[in-house]
């Protein structure tokens, strides 16, 4: 089981306590009555899609013994206009450096994440059109999806 507490800290900063005990601020932007100290709620899920994946990523690609020497991933959403402004798409690149990596098995890498081992992912492709593009060494190599259900009252 998951555990977190979130705990009102003045204004509208918000310091979130995880059950490991790692701390994670939150604030809003002035507009919104806080004073931009520290990230947005959404963006940090943007930013837990980003973590998990990754290092699901690595981790496969180091179980398969395939060394590298930069990665990164990089995300983009779109919100509704109004509220509650939820996710409709989220773009994600991951990008990759290395000499030698077979784009075989960084493409079946990021695919066992996306498939089998991301919970963030796996949780948002029911509410967000997720898209992923894989780059290597700055040229694309691979494209993939998570269609979005329908959403009730929605046209597909």
């Amino acid at each position: 089981m998951k555990q977190a507490t979130v705990t009102w800290e003045g204004d509208m900063l918000f310091k979130a306590t995880t059950g490991t005990g790692h701390a994670v601020l939150m604030d809003a932007a002035e507009s919104a009555g806080g004073k931009n100290t520290a990230a947005r709620p959404a963006d940090l899920v943007l930013v837990a899609l980003g973590g998990c994946t990754g290092m699901d990523v690595v981790s496969i690609l180091r179980k398969m013994r395939i060394p590298f020497d930069r990665f990164e991933v990089a995300l983009e959403s779109d919100n509704a206009e109004e509220h509650p402004k939820v996710f409709r798409a989220i773009r994600v690149v991951y990008r990759l450096w290395g000499e030698g990596v077979p784009v075989d098995r960084y493409l079946r890498a990021i695919e066992l994440s996306w498939t089998r081992y991301c919970s963030v992912s796996n949780t948002l492709k029911h509410a967000a059109h997720l898209t992923y593009r894989a780059e290597l060494n700055g040229q694309e190599v691979g494209r993939g999806e998570h269609p979005a259900p329908a959403l009730s009252g929605e046209r597909a």
